[in-house]
Formats: structure tokens, C-alpha cells, sequence
């Protein structure tokens, strides 16, 4: 499965679809999530939450 088709599953509310795509991301968020050497677990939820929003929001109309 593309990410594409992830990505209107996501839309949907698939929540193995957001599930798949917050875990494409999460190294990325880990990475972002150290404030001064340490892990923020607040910081890491506010990304997964804005990649949730960002998903429902993004303007984009499949062909």
C-alpha cells in the first residue's frame, strides 16, 4: 500500500492507516522531542496529535 492510499484510509479515521503513518514519522518525532537531552513525552504527543489534525486538514482532492 502507497502512502497515498494510507493517506485517504487515514482521512477516513483507519485507525491502522493513522497508526501506519504516525510510525513512519515517529523516528522523526523522537529525534524533535529532546529538549536539552532529555525526551519530552508532552512534546512527542503534541506531534502525534498535529499529524492527526495535519491528516484530516491537508487540502488535497484524490484524482
Amino acid at each position: 500500500m502507497g502512502f497515498e492510499e494510507l493517506f485517504f484510509r487515514a482521512r477516513k479515521e483507519d485507525k491502522e492507516a493513522m497508526m501506519k503513518i504516525i510510525e513512519m514519522y515517529r523516528p522523526l518525532m523522537i529525534k524533535y522531542a529532546f529538549v536539552d537531552g532529555k525526551f519530552d513525552e508532552d512534546l512527542y504527543q503534541e506531534f502525534v496529535y498535529r499529524i492527526l489534525v495535519c491528516i484530516k486538514k491537508f487540502p488535497y482532492n484524490k484524482k
